[in-house]
């Protein structure tokens, strides 16, 4: 298996990328990419033999952004607050609960091209996430405050997990928030929805140019 170095990483998200806003979020800039398929066939072509995951962290998923929005627009959600931003992706999540005063944020991934972006979205928008690259579904419970989740309910085994062991968090006092544009696999209990955002994306990404994206607190088993 190729090791990707962290220059490696770096290098290769600057050449695929561009710094850029979204809509809902203008005070947030991440490096995303700007057309799907590029990038897509660049990361088969380049990284395909270090076994990492499809390069999810250069979008902007709608449930993540409408979290990060959610979480400035309701900053005391966060702060003074030890803080995951768990299967982070881009990080933008993350860099919003930076951004809204969090005592300290962790964000993890399990893909090292992730973990890259992550710290180069943070260091453009001036705050400072502390990546971790691992599962910590494995039993990890940490000592979190606050956790945050973007679109992880879009695959059956994944969001089965995760869930579960976010319900665990959230039996354990942690406050666990997810946002989700009502994927396939978002549960069906456990979850009382705090506020609805209409987020604008691209056909590319989604199945319409709009999507309603739900913010609810798990409040476990």
């Amino acid at each position: 298996m190729k090791i990707v170095s962290k220059d490696e990483a770096i290098s290769f998200i600057r050449a695929h990328t561009q710094r850029a806003s979204t809509p809902l979020l203008p005070e947030i800039e991440l490096h995303l990419a700007t057309e799907i398929t590029p990038l897509w066939q660049a990361t088969e072509a380049e990284i395909a033999a270090s076994a990492l995951p499809p390069p999810y962290w250069a979008f902007a998923w709608v449930g993540g952004q409408a979290l990060a929005r959610h979480v400035l627009d309701h900053p005391a959600v966060v702060r003074g607050k030890r803080v995951l931003d768990f299967a982070a992706g881009s990080g933008v999540v993350g860099i919003a609960a930076a951004m809204a005063g969090a005592a300290q944020v962790e964000a993890s991934e399990i893909d090292a091209f992730a973990a890259a972006a992550i710290e180069l979205n943070a260091a453009a928008n001036g705050v400072t996430l502390l990546p971790r690259v691992e599962d910590l579904t494995t039993g990890v419970i940490g000592t979190w405050e606050v956790v945050l989740a973007g679109d992880v309910c879009y695959e059956r085994p994944m969001a089965a997990h995760v869930v579960t062991w976010l319900s665990r968090l959230a039996d354990s006092g942690t406050e666990v928030l997810l946002g989700d544009p009502g994927r396939a696999y978002l549960p069906e209990r456990g979850l009382r929805e705090l506020a609805r955002y209409t987020v604008p994306t691209t056909r590319e990404l989604e199945d319409n140019e709009r999507r309603e994206v739900g913010i609810f607190r798990l409040v476990g088993s």
